[in-house]
């Protein structure tokens, strides 16, 4: 049902407003930490990032720790229940991170262990599943995912600190 659920006017104003809380906690977190840094990437590798985080990890991990995970919105869910189930999604998602790195994408292990990434994701996580239970459409929190993924690789340090990381 979610992927079918098409956000409406109010959905695309919250995604602007989540976004918008999501860099006034993160940016200044990043920065002073030093995390994150102005590394504005080239087109090429822009275009080669958009495309692939448009499918992992914004509709991947939004498909397995929103949509398929957490009740529906229509199934009319207790609080308990959405608190509950939305703080285990935030939960498995957070440490999906470190496994994943550790399992798969070994040139992500620095990167994703680090306790601020940690805090980000869990921000992240955070809001995607606000997004979620708001719209009831996969495609807010994907674009909540893809948008904040994509800004952090092609202009805040992102790429070249998985770069480092591989080397």
């Amino acid at each position: 049902m979610a992927i079918f659920t098409l956000p409406g006017i109010a959905d695309w104003l919250q995604i602007a407003a989540l976004l918008l809380g999501f860099g006034f906690i993160a940016l200044p977190l990043g920065f002073r930490s030093g995390f994150l840094q102005l590394d504005p990437q080239n087109l090429q590798v822009s275009v080669k990032v958009v495309l692939i985080t448009l499918f992992a990890p914004a509709i991947v991990e939004e498909l397995a720790f929103r949509v398929l995970l957490l009740p529906h919105p229509t199934e009319h869910p207790s609080l308990l229940e959405q608190w509950l189930w939305g703080s285990f999604g935030i939960l498995l998602f957070v440490a999906y991170h470190p496994l994943n790195a550790w399992i798969f994408y070994p040139a992500g292990r620095k990167t994703f262990v680090n306790p601020i990434f940690l805090g980000l994701a869990a921000l992240l996580g955070i809001i995607c599943t606000l997004s979620y239970w708001q719209s009831g459409s996969l495609w807010t929190p994907m674009l909540i995912h893809w948008i904040s993924v994509a800004v952090w690789l092609l202009v805040l340090g992102g790429y070249r600190q998985l770069q480092n990381d591989h080397s």
